[in-house]
């Protein structure tokens, strides 16, 4: 034990040892003859030591005086004063720290100027404990305070249960409700007992069960008196809400019961929730209660629990249930379609976790620079994929928690009724109804990263005749397609270094509007994977910024399993200069990069003979395009007139002619656009070659127009 001595003024012996004795007999609640006789001894010793010291001050400010009137002082003085100061030393008792087995009580002091020390006097004014062994013997203990109610002179603060048969009771009463834990010796529950509240119902009918002991009956009768007086208005209260279905701000938490499901369209379509906890707060828009709740969530490797804190404002008299932010389910009117959406919902989530290539169309989320959300309309192809959001996207993290001992213990009584043996992740119902509406991903498109609606997600609607259309001579389009479809089987040929040279890349070469684009677009329509277009604009301009994003780039691409197609790249191509050092830097990275790629890599360009020579020998095939024929016009004609959404009236010899027209494909697509939309504005059903006409002449006034639109007009 460690032992404290505390200072001592100039007082007699006897007032010292009367003190020391009096501190002594109220340690821990102990008395003076329970002491040793070892300790009493000590305590005299110590007394002594401390009146031979005090003893020796005086002499030494007897000294003192006497050196100031004659002022000087004889070395034999002094030294005769050390001799005695190292005697004492000598003759005081060297104790080991913590050698001693005894127990030392100190107590806190007295507050002065808001500070307080350990001291070894015990405090004045300390009453008995108001729970001692006797308490211990009774049922319930209800602790009591005055009260602020005008009805009632006294109230409870809180309420322990000490009976055994009692906590039997509510442990099957409480079974499941967050923060009660029956099986505690000593149960408490404080005032406004909203477990109580919320499992009132459950209460009173476990009191009419009738096979329950005699004992239980007298404590559960002892309990709810207590209860009906403390909370009967709070109970009666509730009923009445639930009863009319309306509710006031000051008795909102009472509706929501632990453990349950709520629902509310927070952020997204309605949902479902599982209640945690409430609390009233305060901020400078005023007072509201703050609803915590769970969702299930997919944190890119498994799911989890994610907790959203839902605030309702403060509101004047009562409000109906289901117009507030977040409400119970039971009060919902359709409690089976909403249960049907749900679970529909919940199975989409469930599916989509991992990686998916999906089509889109509608709504989602993005974030600005302060992290608010923000509206966007997406439509077209994307990727599903929550761990690459978490490690590529500039967007914030959502950190889940792990499922809890009831979940777990949930889930595999779920697997054992399904007969489901293996070890994959099974989601029970119940937890497909809280799943989140969203989940994140990719926009390959938009290129950006955002938070999907599940109910705007669709399949893939793939392009099956895209590679049959592209005006390409047969063995060029038999070549792209063998080369791409043995990559993406894993067929690779490596090179004497391993994971080097493993990809393939394709350079496709030629004017502009000729079908090197479309090559990539038919490619990936053809394997069935996504296609990711990027241009050298996308990768930034310093070498820095250029080599992570290509490093980022490519590790999706191969996460995806998709065709990468870098388009207009002659900035990466471009033959390397003696003056030029920046762009240097960025085509040798571009360089090195290729060089261990191991996917499917398009690269489209201008200007094919500008290329540096380093890339020759890293381009498997190489593709170029030559300005198109007449008859590679007609059948582009023909391709775009099938696929246009308004019926044609062109004849093959319209087509003929128009193919005579020195148009690249692009233009065909843009020629056929506007005069549809020409069509519709003049409420024609069907495309007719005067419109076409109509929009050839407004365009040959346009600069750069052929030539040979010129004379064909």
């Amino acid at each position: 034990m460690v032992r404290c001595w505390p200072r001592r003024s100039k007082k007699s012996a006897a007032e010292k040892s009367a003190k020391s004795g009096s501190a002594t007999s109220l340690t821990s609640g102990s008395t003076a003859a329970d002491k040793s006789k070892t300790e009493q001894a000590e305590v005299k010793k110590e007394e002594k030591k401390e009146e031979k010291t005090e003893e020796k001050k005086e002499d030494k400010k007897e000294d003192k005086k006497e050196e100031d009137k004659t002022g000087e002082k004889t070395e034999e003085k002094k030294d005769e004063e050390k001799s005695d100061e190292d005697k004492e030393e000598e003759e005081k008792p060297k104790v080991q720290v913590g050698s001693i087995s005894q127990r030392k009580d100190i107590y806190k002091g007295p507050v002065e100027d808001g500070e307080w020390t350990w001291v070894d006097k015990y405090p004045d004014g300390v009453e008995e404990a108001a729970e001692n062994e006797e308490t211990a013997t009774y049922a319930v203990v209800v602790r009591n305070m005055k009260s602020q109610d005008s009805r009632k002179k006294l109230e409870a603060h809180s309420i322990v249960v000490q009976s055994p048969w009692l906590r039997d009771a509510l442990s099957e009463i409480m079974a499941d409700y967050p923060g009660v834990a029956c099986e505690l010796s000593r149960l408490e529950f404080e005032a406004p007992f909203k477990p109580f509240v919320h499992r009132w119902a459950e209460f009173t009918k476990y009191m009419e069960k009738p096979d329950l002991e005699e004992k239980t009956k007298e404590h559960m009768k002892i309990l709810y008196d207590i209860l009906n007086y403390e909370i009967g208005d709070n109970i009666k209260t509730f009923q009445d809400y639930v009863k009319n279905g309306v509710v006031c701000f000051k008795d909102l938490w009472m509706i929501f019961q632990p453990g349950t499901i709520v629902l509310s369209a927070y952020l997204g379509p309605i949902s479902g929730f599982e209640m945690v906890e409430t609390e009233y707060m305060a901020n400078n828009c005023g007072k509201f209660l703050q609803v915590r709740c769970d969702c299930v969530d997919y944190g890119g490797k498994e799911f989890g629990r994610y907790q959203e804190a839902i605030n309702i404002p403060e509101f004047l008299g009562t409000k109906k249930i289901t117009g507030l932010k977040v409400y119970p389910f039971h009060f919902h009117e359709k409690k089976e379609e909403i249960t049907a959406q749900l679970l529909k919902r919940g199975t989409i989530f469930e599916k989509l976790a991992g990686h998916h290539y999906r089509e889109y169309s509608g709504r989602a989320i993005t974030w600005n620079r302060e992290g608010n959300e923000v509206d966007i309309q997406i439509t077209g192809r994307i990727v599903v994929d929550i761990e690459s959001f978490n490690r590529f996207s500039p967007w914030r993290v959502r950190y889940l928690n792990d499922f809890n001992a009831t979940d777990i213990e949930r889930f595999n009584k779920h697997k054992v009724e399904s007969g489901i043996e293996s070890e994959e992740f099974v989601m029970p119902d119940y937890y497909k109804m809280l799943c989140r509406s969203r989940t994140r991903g990719y926009s390959l498109k938009y290129k950006k990263w955002v938070d999907f609606f599940l109910e705007q997600i669709t399949d893939v609607r793939w392009n099956t005749t895209a590679f049959d259309r592209l005006v390409l001579p047969a063995d060029q389009k038999e070549l792209i397609l063998s080369f791409t479809e043995a990559q993406l089987a894993g067929d690779s040929f490596d090179d004497i270094i391993a994971g080097k040279g493993k990809g393939i890349i394709c350079l496709l070469s030629g004017p502009p509007g000729v079908g090197k684009t479309l090559t990539a677009e038919a490619v990936a329509e053809n394997l069935r994977v996504p296609l990711h277009m990027l241009s050298s604009g996308d990768l930034g301009s310093d070498p820095w910024e250029v080599e992570r994003e290509l490093n980022s780039i490519l590790e999706l691409v191969s996460r995806w399993n998709a065709v990468l197609l870098l388009d207009e790249c002659d900035v990466f191509l471009e033959a390397r200069s003696n003056h030029e050092i920046e762009r240097n830097k960025i085509v040798t990275i571009f360089l090195r990069t290729l060089e261990y790629y191991e996917g499917i890599m398009f690269l489209t360009t201008n200007r094919c003979g500008e290329i540096d020579a380093a890339f020759q020998s890293r381009i498997h095939v190489s593709i170029e395009y030559p300005d198109l024929t007449v008859s590679a016009r007609k059948i582009i004609w023909k391709n775009f007139l099938r696929n246009s959404t308004i019926k044609s009236n062109l004849t093959d010899k319209d087509i003929s002619e128009l193919s005579e027209l020195k148009l690249n494909g692009r233009q065909i697509k843009n020629v056929l656009k506007t005069a549809s939309l020409l069509a519709r504005r003049r409420k024609s059903d069907t495309l007719e070659r005067q419109f076409i006409e109509t929009v050839l002449i407004i365009e040959k006034k346009r600069p750069g127009a052929p030539q040979q639109m010129m004379h064909y007009m």
